[in-house]
This record gives structure tokens, sequence and C-alpha cells, in this order.
């Protein structure tokens, strides 16, 4: 008996390349049997390396992208933004202007996310705990007789002025007493320990954030299917009973009036630049890990007007549900609305429930209410946990292979410095941390990365990029926002942002000065990510110091240039075409 065996790789289709084997038998009477198999080939790239991981529908990047973007802070921080600085129109006006604007530094977004995430999760967990106290009959924060009540609290329906009111609500004390117990501690050098509730709630959290994060983004990507989509439905049920309460339309004209002098104070912009770099992910580098996953040929331009356009949308349409709401208050209370508007936690979990808590059928609108806050948090931290996994992975190859090992990891150290956040003085951890975090270090990490992409990657090269991935070249007005207008308007917001630091408190309470320095600790510990690894790289290349500053600042597939003499960097026109 002889054989002979062949392996022919056929061309890509729809279903992937596959590689054809064919083997001949040839029997001792003549007669020949051949038999063809169809084999999977090892999925590799030109270079021998594994293939990336890519999303399993194109539906499921787009919404893991809106679903980060569409967090929390489009409900409880960009309503009142508007509403304080000058407006909805004007803010908008002010957050578009910044969309338009578009390796030491992908450590500091690491950390930045990282950080955030010591936080963030614990949000996710008040809610979880606000959800499990809405199944009952009548909602806990509606009267004040209960254990931990002070004797400052008072009714809202006895008061006639709304100082009094948020000096002691039922709603405000349920959440600083009941849920969060600050008045056992005397300050941030008080914790005490963690409260067994929350902490249950947190470890909730954690499971499910890794659950949709251990397989990758062929898990994740079918979590936000629903995540990512609940929101939209309950803020329009929401809206539709807002808007019949007595008061509403008041407060949605509030919303939308408009003060133009407020573009004259600087801080409007800070705020603005700041919301929508924590909004859209812009210097957390989630936008980057997640776009990682896609074929080389996606178009990318198309993705990032969708998702900037749908993040400002739903903020805008947010605000209509929350100021509806608002102007109910006010109206109830018989008080100006600035009495009653507010931002943060105290807004979602004061303001809100003190609200839905006056409404027929109260507990359904509050487990809504929660189910939203739960699904908008759930998939921004699924966006940020994503991001420090992805960007170590990468750098870090051998966590490829234990990336389940890696997650678990990354989301249990989360879990134990967020255990900080839930004791009871834990809302004071949560407040530096919120203060410090990711300010002026979002910006920075974002006007680094436009100086990287404009200046020494260069536009005329990433517009090259480009156009091998979608077919066309960016417009001249993008290239020119890149290179100029970007670098220098996020060069001033992070002057500015250093120039008007005030320091962070909660309610009267002021930190300590070894706090806020504890706090600067927190943001400088990312920003100097960019200049200690540059010093690393100069340090650890070889050759003399042009030498190595010439290998820093080249891309990694053009060092052969550097060999050769040809460096784009030490051109003139390099710096100046656009």
């Amino acid at each position: 008996m002889s054989s002979l065996a062949a392996s022919e790789k056929s061309s890509p289709n729809a279903m992937g390349p596959k590689e054809v084997e064919l083997i001949l038998v040839k029997e001792q009477n003549g007669v020949q049997f051949t038999s063809t198999t169809l084999v999977a080939p090892a999925q590799t790239n030109p270079s021998g390396e594994e293939e990336r991981e890519t999303w399993g529908k194109k539906i499921d990047f787009l919404l893991s992208v809106i679903g980060f973007a569409v967090d929390l802070a489009n409900v409880w921080r960009f309503p009142y933004l508007c509403y304080k600085n000058g407006g909805a129109i004007l803010y908008i006006m002010s957050v578009m202007s910044i969309i338009l604007s578009p390796a030491g530094v992908g450590f500091t977004v690491i950390l930045i996310s990282l950080y955030v995430g010591f936080y963030y999760n614990v949000i996710i967990s008040w809610a979880l705990f606000y959800l499990f106290s809405s199944f009952t009959r009548e909602l806990p924060w509606v009267h004040c007789n209960n254990t931990w009540n002070s004797p400052n609290c008072s009714d809202w329906a006895d008061n006639s002025s709304i100082g009094d009111i948020y000096k002691a609500t039922p709603a405000q004390e349920y959440f600083e007493r009941a849920v969060l117990h600050i008045q056992d501690s005397n300050g941030i050098g008080d914790l005490g320990r963690p409260r067994w509730q929350l902490t249950s709630c947190l470890a909730v959290v954690i499971i499910l954030l890794y659950f949709s994060l251990w397989k990758g983004v062929k898990t994740s990507g079918k979590v936000v299917w629903i995540t990512a989509t609940m929101p939209y439905v309950v803020l329009t049920v929401l809206l539709l009973r807002g808007v019949t309460l007595p008061g509403a339309i008041d407060g949605i004209k509030a919303y939308l009036s408009v003060d133009f002098l407020r573009l004259c104070d600087a801080k409007v912009w800070i705020e603005a630049a700041t919301q929508i770099c924590f909004s859209l992910g812009v210097g957390f580098g989630v936008l980057i890990a997640f776009s990682s996953y896609n074929k080389f040929s996606n178009n990318c331009y198309r993705d990032a007007i969708i998702t900037s356009s749908i993040n400002s949308l739903t903020s805008f349409f947010s605000g209509f549900v929350v100021f509806s709401f608002l102007g109910y208050m006010s109206h109830k209370h018989n008080v100006a609305l600035d009495k009653v508007a507010r931002d943060g936690a105290g807004l979602v979990f004061v303001i809100y429930p003190e609200a839905i808590a006056t409404l027929p059928g109260s507990s359904v609108w509050a487990v809504i209410f929660f189910i939203m806050l739960l699904t908008l948090g759930l998939d921004s931290a699924m966006g940020g946990m994503e991001s420090v996994i992805t960007g170590l992975i990468d750098e870090f190859k051998f966590l490829h292979k234990h990336r389940e090992l890696f997650t678990l990891f990354i989301v249990v150290s989360t879990f134990l410095i967020s255990l900080f956040c839930v004791t009871n003085g834990g809302m004071y951890v949560f407040t530096l941390l919120d203060h410090f975090a990711a300010g002026t270090s979002i910006l920075f990490g974002v006007l680094i990365e436009a100086i990287g992409i404009a200046w020494f990657y260069g536009v005329d090269r990433f517009s090259d990029d480009i156009k091998e991935m979608i077919g066309h070249r960016p417009g001249r007005y993008w290239r020119l926002c890149w290179k100029f207008v970007s670098p220098c308007f996020l060069l001033f917001m992070v002057v500015v942002s250093f120039a008007t630091f005030n320091p962070p408190n909660y309610g009267s309470y002021m930190f300590p000065q070894w706090a806020n320095l504890l706090g600067w600790c927190l943001a400088m510990s990312s920003m100097t990510m960019v200049p200690l690894y540059a010093i690393y790289k100069l340090c650890t290349l070889p050759g003399r110091f042009c030498d190595r500053l010439a290998y820093a600042i080249t891309p990694e597939t053009e060092h052969h240039l550097v060999d050769n003499g040809e460096v784009r960097q030490f051109t003139l026109h390099h710096w100046l075409v656009v």
C-alpha cells in the first residue's frame, strides 16, 4: 500500500480561511480511493502570532461603546451642569466643541481607569442596596419614624421651607444614616469597619463584572445587549411620567434657559471638558481597548460620530427627565428650582427617591429607577475594567494565556480597595477619589495623546492610516483640529485646572491637609507615568543620546529607517505638514 498526502489552503470566504487536506490512497488492485477533509487552521497572522479576538457582531461593539459612554454621569451630572452653566443649549455648544476636537500615556490611562473603578463600583452597590430596599409596600425613606432617623428629621409634607427640608429630610437621612452610616464617623481619619450590607452589594457587583469580562469581548458583547438598551426604556418611561407632574414644565424651561455670559467663565469650559472626557471615555483607554478588537477595515470615523452623537443626545434627553422631576419638587414645596437642583449622589440617591416616594405606586417606580442606575453603571464599569485588562495583557503578552485568572486578580484587587468606601466614613474616601482620581489627570492624559498622535506620529501619517482603513483621508478641518485646536485647547484646560483648584469637601466637612496631599499624590501618580516611562526608554535604548531619542519618538515599524539615519521627526516638514 502506498499513500500520498497534500495540503492546500483555500481562499478566504465568509466562513474564514480553511485548509483542504487531500489524502490519496492506492490499493494493490489498482483501485484508488480519495479522501478529502477540511481542517480549521490555527488563527495566526502573517508574523506567526495568534490572531486577536474580535467582536462577535458589529452591533456588540457599538453597544459596548455606547453603553460605556452613556453612564451615570449622563443622569446625575450633565443635566445639573447644563442648568448651572448657562442652560442646556449653551452647555451642549461647549461640549460639542470639545467632541469635535478630538507608551507612557498608556500606563496613565490604565491607572486612571483603575482608580475610577475603586469608587465607581461603590455607586453601583448603592443602587443595588436601594433596589433591594424598594421591594416594600412603603419606601423606607418616606417618614422619620425609623431607627436611623435623628431628632432633626422632619417629613417633607410638614415643612414650608426647603432650607429645613434639605437639612434633614427622610430621604437624605436614609442615604447618609441608613445606607452610609456617616454619623458613626468623625471624618476621613475615622473610617471604621466595612459595613456588611454594602460589602455584600459590592461583592455582587464584582461577581457580575467578573463573569461579564472573564472570557473577553465575546461575553461582554452579549451582556451589553441588556445593560446598554435598558436605560433608554426606563428613561422614556420616567419622562412620560415626569412631564405629567405639576411644575414639570417650569423645570424643563429652566433646563433650557440660556445665559451666553457664562461662556466667559473658564470654569464652564473646564467642567465641560472633564464631563465629555469622563463620559465618552476619552483618556480612559476604553475606546482604544474596545476598538482593538475590531477588524482592521472597521469604519472608525463613522463609529466615532455615532458614539459621540448618541452620548450627547442621551445626556440632553436625560436632562428633560431629571428637570421634570426637579420642577415637580420645586412646585410641591413652593420654592425656587435652584434650592432643589443638585448633582452627584445627592440627585440620584436623595432628590429622585424623594420625588418618586410621592407618586402613586412609588415602590414600582423606585424599582424601575434603580434598575436603570444599575444598568447604566454596570456597562460603564465593564468598559473601565476592560481597558485595564486589555492594556496590561497587550503590554505583558504572557498574561494572554491566563486572562481568566488575571481578570479575577484585577476585580478582586478592586474589591479590596473599594472596601474603604463602604465603611462608616467611606463617603469621605469616595469624595476624595472622585475629586482627584479623574479630573485634571484625564485632561492631561488626553493632552499627551493629542500631542503624541498629531505631532510626534504626525497628522499626515495618521490620516494615511485612516485612509488605509476606511478608504479616504479625513478632511482638512479634522486635521487642523488634531494638529492645533485640540492640543492648544487641552493645554489651556490643564493649566487653568491647576490654577483654579479648589480642595474637596463633603457638606460642611473640610478635608484635612494630609488628605488633600494624599489626593494630589493619587492624581500625580498617573500623570507622572508619562515622564517616568520616557526616561526609562531613553535609558534602556542602545546608542548615543540622539539615537535613543530617535528610537523613542519613532514607531517600532520605522526603526529600520532610524538605522539608516532617516528620522521623520528630525525634519521641518514633519512638524509643519497637516
